[in-house]
């Protein structure tokens, strides 16, 4: 089975710069994206095989995420409880019978950091939402988590020490999800590796150069760790400021 998560910031203007080439080049089960910046009928894409969930944000051209699958779920939920509408669109949780699915885009906190607070509070929901699912079945929680957990997930860790998406608080967060239970399926493969970025800024030569973050992920429970076979990073793939995540996972041995 095999899963890609992309930030697409913006799925209009991916499809114009190949998002299709790259979707059906590589032929995923599970495609997620987000932050899709759109609202209800203003796309529409032919993908002949897949089903299409989409959580649209209610402010316009704004946040949002989808999921495209071959796989028909049991159950689709938009929030972290039954019913909930969460305004930014940033979750879709698919039910299968040995699994779940959920895709995140994670609200940043911020350059001035004034969305701290509020990013902490979706932070605790979020480990308790995934608590609860896990207490059921696997998890694979996928998705721009707006986090560099550690020093070698970012190129320039010392001068980037508190600022959005590496402070204390937030990679905590994410220390506190893996203590518990799930696993960084990238660190699983490449547990050392300092140059694996899934983020670089618009600024000329950064991509090139490598200065990037890692901020997109795919976490699963650690139950599943035996079945994980390959994880990519598909740094050369355009389109966004972010690139495609890919992980191959054999569930059928199970």
């Amino acid at each position: 089975m095999k899963l890609v998560t992309w930030n697409v910031n913006g799925i209009r203007a991916c499809v114009r710069k190949g998002f299709l080439d790259f979707f059906h080049d590589i032929d995923a089960d599970f495609f997620c994206l987000q932050e899709t910046k759109l609202q209800a009928g203003q796309i529409e894409l032919d993908l002949e095989g897949y089903y299409q969930y989409w959580n649209y944000a209610e402010r316009k051209g704004y946040s949002g995420t989808a999921i495209f699958t071959k796989h028909e779920p049991l159950h689709v939920s938009y929030g972290f409880q039954e019913g909930e509408i969460e305004p930014e669109g940033r979750i879709i949780t698919l039910e299968y019978p040995d699994f779940y699915l959920v895709n995140v885009y994670t609200p940043n906190s911020k350059r001035d950091l004034t969305r701290l607070e509020e990013r902490l509070e979706w932070e605790d929901k979020m480990f308790d939402y995934l608590q609860e699912l896990d207490s059921k079945k696997a998890v694979i929680y996928c998705g721009d988590l707006n986090v560099a957990h550690q020093e070698i997930d970012l190129k320039n860790d010392k001068t980037n020490h508190g600022n959005s998406g590496f402070t204390q608080e937030e990679r905590d967060k994410m220390t506190r999800i893996l203590a518990n239970g799930f696993t960084d399926t990238l660190r699983f493969f490449y547990p050392e590796r300092d140059d694996i970025f899934t983020w670089w800024s618009y600024m000329k030569t950064i991509r090139e150069r490598n200065i990037g973050w890692r901020i997109d992920y795919v976490i699963v429970s650690s139950p599943l760790e035996k079945y994980l076979e390959n994880m990519e990073i598909h740094r050369y793939t355009l389109g966004s400021d972010h690139c495609p995540v890919s992980l191959e996972i054999n569930l059928n041995s199970r």
